[in-house]
């Protein structure tokens, strides 16, 4: 299946907090999206690696995903190393997207960062014919995404462009909140974290209206990027 957009998320949950609504305006464009899940979250506090599966098969339907897939690396102890490479190189020639979207580049958990760069790294590294993997016994082409961009997380960061997510938002808050191990939940007897209280909620939501704030949209999610992009027309800007 070719994806126009494939979204690396290291823990599962990562997506649907930083760029859901983003994901789901391009569905709605008849665009095909998918995220890959680096880990099960199996170090979280909360919940079971099995339970955050079930999570995001749920929160998968709420933003009409295309395809998902976990690689099963070791949540809190993956590497930047050729095996880890490897194995996003693999999930971007299965899906030859058009754009990457991946984990913020500096970040409170230290998996984000580490994952951010193992996306960009494994994005252009996909594009070399002598750089060889297989799937299912098949080998496979080589394939460079035209963009990466990262998405912004707990951190706050100066975007580089934003995305208008009004009329998604709501939905967007449904896809967090799939997650129910995770996220605020009054009949929860399970030990409270930094993302688990109703303040968390709340903070999804006055991050969005700033992000909105400079181009007039109530609500949208920020990106940062690592080199220049292009546009054809300058006025599609505001």
């Amino acid at each position: 299946m070719k994806l126009d957009i494939l979204v690396f998320a290291v823990h599962p949950d990562d997506a649907e907090l930083a760029c859901s609504g983003t994901i789901m305006s391009q569905v709605a464009m008849g665009r095909k999206v998918g995220i890959v899940d680096l880990t099960q979250g199996e170090l979280g506090t909360r919940g079971t690696a099995a339970l955050r599966l079930q999570e995001a098969q749920e929160a998968s339907k709420i933003l009409g995903l295309a395809a998902r897939e976990n690689l099963g690396m070791a949540d809190g102890f993956f590497l930047n190393d050729t095996d880890s490479k490897l194995r996003l190189i693999r999930a971007i020639r299965k899906y030859r997207p058009e754009l990457v979207l991946s984990n913020a580049v500096n970040d409170r958990h230290p998996d984000h960062s580490r994952a951010s760069k193992l996306a960009e790294e494994a994005c252009f590294l996909s594009g070399l014919p002598k750089v060889e993997t297989d799937l299912d016994g098949q080998e496979q082409e080589a394939w460079r995404p035209k963009q990466h961009f990262h998405y912004i997380q707990d951190y706050h960061a100066k975007p580089d462009f934003v995305v208008d997510i009004t009329p998604f938002f709501e939905k967007k808050l449904e896809s967090v909140m799939a997650f129910k191990s995770q996220f605020f939940n009054e009949n929860s007897d399970e030990p409270e974290t930094p993302i688990s209280s109703k303040s968390f909620i709340d903070f999804l939501e006055a991050r969005a209206r700033e992000m909105g704030r400079p181009i007039g949209a109530e609500f949208a999610e920020g990106f940062t990027h690592t080199r220049p992009f292009g546009v054809h027309d300058i006025l599609d800007l505001r």
